[in-house]
């Protein structure tokens, strides 16, 4: 009868093989999945950008638009500047 440190090495072994077995084959088919449809026109998308008013200061995050490069909004009536890149 093999010792009781044997077996605990060898059920450790083959705990850590299916957890890298289960991580890899879970990796490799998230990499195989094609990306989702863009939303149909006029459904807001997420975005992240930030207007800032060149006259007053006033600055203004964007979080969703109907599309993926929105115009920048109107304050003190003249368009504001972008602050931070699109994402």
């Amino acid at each position: 009868m093999p010792e009781f440190s044997t077996v605990m090495w060898w059920l450790g072994a083959a705990i850590l093989f299916l957890f890298l077995w289960f991580v890899g084959t879970g990796m490799l088919r998230s990499m195989t999945t094609p990306l989702p449809a863009p939303p149909p026109e006029g459904e807001l998308r997420r975005v992240n950008v930030k207007y800032r008013c060149s006259i007053c200061g006033v600055e203004v995050k964007m979080t969703l638009a109907a599309e993926e490069d929105p115009p920048p909004p109107r304050h003190c009536m003249d368009d504001m500047d972008l602050v931070a890149p699109i994402e």
